[in-house]
């Protein structure tokens, strides 16, 4: 099928769709997206059947054969481990995930859209010294892009967490892209899942009703849903439980008595982000890889449900995680929040209107 509508966007490493859903919502048709991971494009699939998701290796698809003419916006968030800021033992050149913006670049001088976003994380920026952006920049520049880059906090743009991504807007019209003005109000993480059932360790619910009225934040998020979905609670032992009893709300693993500890060997070196149990008055803290971080319900002693996390993401409540607990988690966890995207994708098309 060749497209030649207005407004089709191409998802390259697309995850679960996050991005894809904030590019649906700004009114960007998804007609392909790529995605390695099994799973994450089975998911991707599951809530864009109207969507074609490639699941072959990037490096073996010719852009071309997706017969997309002339699209308005590419974008995509290549796997991004070796330019972590918290990843200190593959932050290196040598990382080969690093490489994988290349195939990004070669999709954009094929495909030649008039826009393209390019995502990842915020320790791309210093990555190298700042060598590696500076490369980025200049290799988008050289196919003829006007380039703009920023790191935006995902708490800025209505979503209920503290998340940093980086951002990289090119087009080939000589647009110098500027990024959306963040929005005053926050949303907290009791705005974000107070609604939502009251759940035990380990239990496994595929549908519960509402716990209450839900806020503005909920509400849109329910998205007409009369039952909470995916209320999957990881099960964690019972030392793990009692560690979470002597926790408040904003602490972390500090809180913990040291006969409760006696495993780690120096409990110093653990992460601030380890133990924390969400503060339901202010924005999440980043949710990545939740369940091994032990983040801990505001005020439930337990560990987040698929939900709960998927809400801090803004994945509206419809939205449907495909795969085994811990593959779900961790496509949560490696998304781009929905909200955010979303943000960046109107900005895109009020260029596109004022165009016209």
């Amino acid at each position: 099928m060749d497209f030649e509508q207005k407004h089709i966007g191409v998802d390259i490493f697309s995850g679960a769709g996050g991005l894809s859903l904030g590019a649906i919502s700004a009114g960007i048709i998804i007609p392909i997206a790529i995605e390695k991971d099994p799973n994450a494009a089975k998911t991707f699939k599951t809530n864009h059947p109207d969507s074609k998701v490639i699941t072959e290796n990037i490096s073996n698809i010719n852009p071309h054969s997706l017969n997309i003419t002339n699209p308005l916006i590419v974008f995509g968030g290549p796997p991004c481990q070796g330019f972590s800021l918290s990843n200190s033992k593959t932050r290196n050149e040598k990382n080969e995930n690093n490489k994988l913006y290349q195939e990004f670049i070669r999709f954009i001088e094929e495909l030649k859209p008039k826009w393209f976003l390019f995502e990842n994380v915020e320790g791309i920026v210093s990555f190298n010294k700042g060598a590696t952006i500076k490369q980025i920049r200049q290799n988008f520049e050289e196919l003829g892009y006007t380039v703009n880059h920023q790191v935006l906090t995902a708490s800025d743009y209505g979503v209920p967490q503290d998340r940093n991504r980086f951002f990289l807007v090119g087009n080939k019209e000589g647009i110098c892209f500027e990024f959306p003005e963040k929005q005053e109000k926050k949303v907290s993480v009791i705005d974000a899942i107070g609604d939502l059932p009251l759940l035990s360790n380990g239990q496994v619910e595929e549908e519960l009703p509402y716990k209450s009225s839900p806020s503005e934040y909920a509400k849109r998020l329910r998205n007409g849903n009369q039952k909470a979905l995916q209320n999957y609670v990881s099960r964690n032992n019972d030392l793990v439980i009692e560690r979470y009893r002597h926790i408040k709300p904003g602490q972390n693993w500090k809180a913990i008595p040291d006969h409760l500890m006696k495993n780690y060997k120096d409990k110093n070196n653990c992460h601030s982000g380890i133990y924390k149990r969400l503060n339901p008055e202010a924005p999440s803290i980043v949710i990545s890889n939740y369940r091994k971080n032990m983040l801990i319900h505001p005020e439930q002693d337990r560990g987040l449900s698929v939900r709960e996390a998927a809400r801090i993401q803004s994945f509206p409540d419809d939205f449907i995680f495909v795969g085994s607990l811990m593959h779900i988690q961790q496509q949560i966890g490696n998304a781009v929040p929905p909200l955010l995207a979303e943000a960046i994708f109107k900005q895109i098309m009020n260029y596109e209107c004022q165009s016209k």
